[in-house]
């Protein structure tokens, strides 16, 4: 059976770009559909931290940093080259701020500077601050039944019981009484919930990125803008060189969807998509070591590529080095790798790497090692007992929390998290060099009582610094691994998502082989070729470049005239 609707505004996926791109049409008075391929809305959006990196915003003064579009641009222009087009990439820097207002005044969503969340890279244009922005929290129980379709974070039911804003959470990591005194008044608060307490609930204070979903969620409901989940588009509708419309799988039912305005591909990556990944990607490579949501499979990339739009940047990810725990759960590591009193190994058991660099660095380098032949994939983080006793290492708690009894033997027997009384030991059950582990750790001790890093420079910039720990002089990155007993943790060459895509202009509009734009369709988010290249300019990179594109392309498609 087939039924027909029409509608100003199709947006296809439900994480932070299509959502926005939904708001924004909404209000400039266009009638919009959401549809959603998975039972659950939210996309990769979900499984973040919620940050957005807003270059040049007007919050940033509140913290005490200066800064300017131009500035932003420079910063991105060192980083990306001329790799993507001038005009997209002045675009997100001059738009991206107006997003933030746009969506702040319009929404739900609200966003706080961070201001000690650097840029990744000291170039030119560089903040030591307040462009990565903190989603905030949310209350689960505003969207009554609807937050029973929500993806659920992959955090859930790790870690700590309540949530925890990156702003909190960045406290929380330091251990110290500040640290304590947040926790306690947390844990006061999640306890204080008796009624959700005795039923078992989840916290119902959410952060991060279920927070900026829920919000955006809510504001959909308040808009009454429909949202269709199990219902992906399996085709777009072109007539005369523009897009009219789309095909949709409405549980089952085909939909045939007319659009006014044009349609917003905002599906995500291909992470999940393993030939693609064959065949855009270095080897070896598996969607089994991706964070990304499990509806990141491609479908509006090849979607958009059958219709003749170009593609960018496919060999391209937002890496970030990852480890699967026993039931198959892939959980991204971002902090813990700088802190002191550890190195990551290849199999040689030698470093190969900065690890306190930013994590798509890191996982390039890893690749790089694995490449010379060396080992690397996987690689294991290896550290001492004065590590483990004070720093969380992903969401292993430390053992003044968490005592190494109360880490499941699963863990263990998967080789996921490994223990030893001497190096030698462990070197057998990592299966690395165990002459060669012991020489790179003495010769890392000796430099590391020091504060220094000749071989990679470890804990010399900001960044490196940033999830360091302070009280650790004088290099808050480096300390010895001299205190038995010995951990690893393995690590595969996971990510975030793929950053190829549908290769789009300065407005967000999809253009073909030849440069000439496909009138009517837009993409945002994965689903189009990264703004920012093959670079990682700072936290938030993904969402903030996914939201302002998204505001961007229904901003254009709403306007008087296709340009």
């Amino acid at each position: 059976m087939e039924s027909h609707v029409t509608v100003d505004w199709l947006v296809a996926g439900s994480g932070a770009g299509g959502m926005t791109g939904a708001v924004v049409a909404d209000q400039l008075g266009g009638s919009v559909l959401v549809v959603e391929s998975a039972p659950v809305y939210g996309g990769t959006t979900a499984y973040s931290g919620g940050v957005a990196w807003i270059p040049g915003n007007h919050l940033q003064s509140s913290v005490g940093i200066d800064d300017s579009i131009d500035q932003g641009y420079q910063y991105m222009r060192s980083l990306i080259g001329d790799t993507v087009k001038e005009q997209r990439v002045r675009a997100y820097a001059e738009r991206a701020d107006e997003m933030l207002r746009f969506m702040m005044q319009h929404s739900h969503v609200s966003y706080r500077p961070i201001p000690t969340y650097m840029d990744y890279f000291d170039e030119p244009g560089a903040k030591h601050g307040g462009r990565s922005m903190c989603a905030g929290a949310f209350r689960r129980s505003y969207l009554g039944d609807e937050a029973q379709h929500m993806r659920p974070s992959p955090w859930q039911g790790m870690g700590m019981p309540f949530s925890m804003t990156v702003l909190e959470s960045q406290v929380l990591m330091r251990m110290t009484w500040r640290s304590y005194l947040l926790g306690a008044k947390l844990l006061f608060k999640y306890l204080l919930d008796i009624k959700a307490r005795i039923k078992g609930k989840a916290d119902d204070r959410i952060a991060v990125g279920e927070a900026l979903v829920a919000k955006l969620r809510r504001t959909l409901m308040d808009r009454d803008i429909p949202l269709w989940l199990n219902s992906p588009v399996v085709e777009l509708l072109k007539e005369n060189g523009r897009v009219v419309g789309a095909v949709v799988d409405k549980q089952g039912e085909r939909q045939i969807v007319s659009v006014r305005k044009g349609v917003l591909m905002a599906t995500g990556g291909f992470a999940k998509n393993n030939a693609m990944r064959q065949q855009y990607h270095n080897h070896p490579i598996s969607t089994d070591w991706t964070a990304a949501s499990p509806g990141s499979n491609g479908d509006g990339i090849r979607i958009g590529q059958k219709i003749g739009a170009a593609l960018g940047f496919m060999h391209s990810v937002w890496w970030s080095p990852s480890y699967i725990m026993p039931e198959g759960k892939v959980m991204a590591l971002i902090s813990g790798k700088s802190m002191p009193g550890s190195i990551i190994v290849n199999k040689q058991g030698r470093r190969f790497a900065n690890e306190a660099q930013p994590y798509e660095e890191l996982v390039k380098e890893q690749y790089a090692s694995n490449d010379r032949g060396e080992g690397a994939i996987p690689c294991y983080l290896v550290f001492d007992a004065n590590f483990r006793k004070k720093y969380v290492v992903g969401h292993i708690k430390p053992g003044t929390v968490e005592s190494d009894r109360s880490i499941p033997s699963s863990y263990f027997e998967s080789g996921l998290f490994s223990k030893a009384e001497s190096l030698a030991g462990l070197a057998a059950i990592i299966g690395v060099d165990s002459d060669q582990l012991e020489k790179t750790v003495e010769t890392f001790n000796g430099n590391a009582r020091q504060g220094i890093d000749p071989d990679f420079g470890r804990g010399e910039s900001l960044h490196d610094r940033y999830y360091a720990d302070a009280k650790v002089s004088p290099n808050p990155s480096l300390a010895p691994l001299e205190r038995a007993p010995y951990y690893a943790l393995r690590l595969e060459p996971g990510d975030l998502d793929t950053k190829g895509g549908l290769v789009c202009d300065e407005h967000g509009r999809v253009c073909d082989e030849a440069g000439d734009v496909i009138a009517g369709l837009y993409a945002t988010g994965n689903t189009s070729a990264a703004v920012m290249g093959d670079t990682y300019p700072g936290a938030g990179a993904t969402i903030g470049s996914a939201m302002t594109f998204g505001y961007i392309a229904a901003q254009h498609a709403f306007s008087a005239s296709d340009e």
